[in-house]
């Protein structure tokens, strides 16, 4: 395995990937759906941390996604499996799956 010079924050990711940062958020926040070492947090604090991805966790959480949207159906079931948050769920459906 490469050694990790460099990650990405969640924001950022989710910018790059134009997706919803609070989406990327919902998925990363267990880290079994991503590889072992593709989640990093950083800390910033003695309180305060931020969520970053490796390269390889970026492109695993891309494919993620596209798979996920190769229709409705398996949009609106990925989202129910990996989102807890109702608001958010409602709010990422109304929006096209792409």
């Amino acid at each position: 395995m490469a050694t990790v010079t460099h990650v990405r924050t969640i924001k950022f990711v989710a910018e790059i990937l134009e997706e919803d940062v609070e989406l990327l958020q919902a998925i990363v926040s267990n880290d079994d759906n991503l590889s072992y070492g593709s989640i990093i947090s950083v800390y910033t604090g003695d309180d305060e941390s931020m969520t970053a991805l490796t390269d390889d966790g970026m492109e695993e959480l891309e494919q993620m996604l596209s798979h996920a949207r190769r229709s409705t159906d398996e949009w609106n079931d990925f989202l129910d499996s990996f989102v807890d948050d109702k608001e958010l769920i409602a709010r990422i459906k109304a929006k096209s799956p792409r």
